[in-house]
């Protein structure tokens, strides 16, 4: 059989590597560097360091294994694992830019990456950015600029969920010689692949659903050959930002499941965002799987189903009940990330006027009562139950 048509699960479950055991699981290589048994074997290899093991700042076996399981998964040819999202995330828009150079983006994109475009590009290299809601195309095009390098993405974006056009904005984008990054984190691998519309790099917080467990802090880079190539030996050598050989460990572990974790953590999130959308207490939500959703027709276009991410705003502006019922929810923890086996709550007024300014904030069309949630692997009657439990001491 071709094993290059490999469905999701079969890339994800299936080893051709086999060591002189037999393991059925790659071993851990945890070693900083690797060793030669000649002069020209290791003058051979610095010939070829974007696919030689020499230190494992660059290269680690356990690693790399890992990494060609997500280019695989994600239809690309290439993979880098990085420290974290955020390191995956700043080494992808600095191998598309250079000083003067100018960025278009949305409104409602993470917060240190919003942060690092427009405040340290700007600051240290002059890189200048527009930010626009995203929904229409034209929006994209009417911002490009004789200097525009990057159109950076995220849909759905961060804590509203809108979607971005990615085919659509991968050809304005090519017809304009300009390079497309998504972040990718909120669909997975599983339920939207980029690669496949003509974006150029994708990235994600390997810390959420590649990782699942909420035990590693990760970022990955994925996109063709020369590209990853170039970012290699630049950007991650250059800045350092390497994956520990057992945290790639944990994540070649965590990617066995990723498909029927993504299913579970789908179904339980639209019987949560279905509860909500139908209490009296609660405004809009924002969840792309919903048929209310503005934008859910797009999704069904270029998405295979959703993740665990939603939004929604308390009807209530007193803050005092809406901390009220943050504290009163007991099997949602209070917690910054998402996308692990455990359900989260956050308020984001908490953390996004201390990283954005109030100018900033209200331009994302956020206010003090949405609520973002992470939805677990828990029951879902429990969930509905707990929910139900924290508003009725806000009605």
């Amino acid at each position: 059989m071709d094993k290059k048509n490999l469905k999701d699960e079969s890339i994800l479950n299936h080893d051709d590597y086999k060591d002189q055991h037999g393991a059925v699981v790659p071993p851990l290589y945890q070693n900083s560097l690797f060793t030669f048994d000649s002069w020209d074997s290791i003058d051979q290899a610095f010939d070829h360091k974007t696919e030689a093991f020499i230190y494992s700042r660059i290269l680690n076996p356990t690693v790399k294994v890992a990494e060609d399981k997500i280019a695989a998964l994600c239809r690309g040819e290439k993979a880098k694992l990085c420290a974290s999202g955020i390191a995956a995330i700043t080494s992808a828009i600095l191998h598309c830019v250079r000083a003067g150079d100018h960025i278009v983006t949305i409104k409602n994109i993470y917060g240190p990456t919003n942060k690092f475009i427009n405040s340290y590009l700007k600051t240290k290299f002059n890189i200048s950015s527009t930010f626009v809601d995203g929904r229409d195309v034209a929006e994209f095009e009417n911002a490009i600029q004789e200097n525009t390098t990057l159109i950076y993405l995220e849909s759905p974006a961060s804590l509203t969920m809108e979607l971005q056009d990615l085919k659509a904005i991968a050809q304005l984008a090519q017809s304009r010689n300009i390079k497309t990054v998504i972040d990718n984190t909120w669909a997975s691998p599983i339920f939207q692949k980029p690669l496949t519309m003509g974006i150029d790099i994708e990235v994600h917080s390997a810390s959420k659903y590649l990782g699942g467990h909420s035990d590693v802090v990760a970022g990955v880079i994925i996109s063709n050959k020369e590209i990853l190539d170039s970012i290699l030996m630049a950007e991650h050598e250059l800045l350092g930002a390497k994956m520990a050989p057992f945290e790639g460990w944990l994540i070649l572990r965590s990617l066995r499941t990723l498909p029927i974790r993504m299913r579970a953590l789908m179904d339980n999130t639209m019987a949560v965002a279905k509860f909500l959308e139908n209490d009296e207490r609660v405004g809009k939500v924002n969840y792309p799987g919903l048929e209310s959703f503005e934008q859910y027709d797009l999704g069904q276009n270029q998405m295979t189903g959703y993740g665990c991410l939603l939004s929604f705003e308390l009807l209530t502006k007193d803050i005092e009940k809406i901390k009220q019922f943050v504290d009163s929810l007991q099997l949602f923890s209070l917690g910054v990330s998402w996308g692990g086996h455990d359900s989260l709550v956050y308020a984001p007024i908490i953390s996004y006027l201390k990283e954005l300014s109030p100018e900033q904030f209200d331009a994302m069309g956020i206010n003090a009562s949405l609520i973002r949630i992470s939805v677990g692997l828990e029951h879902t009657d429990d969930l509905v139950a707990d929910l139900h439990q924290a508003l009725s001491r806000i009605a």
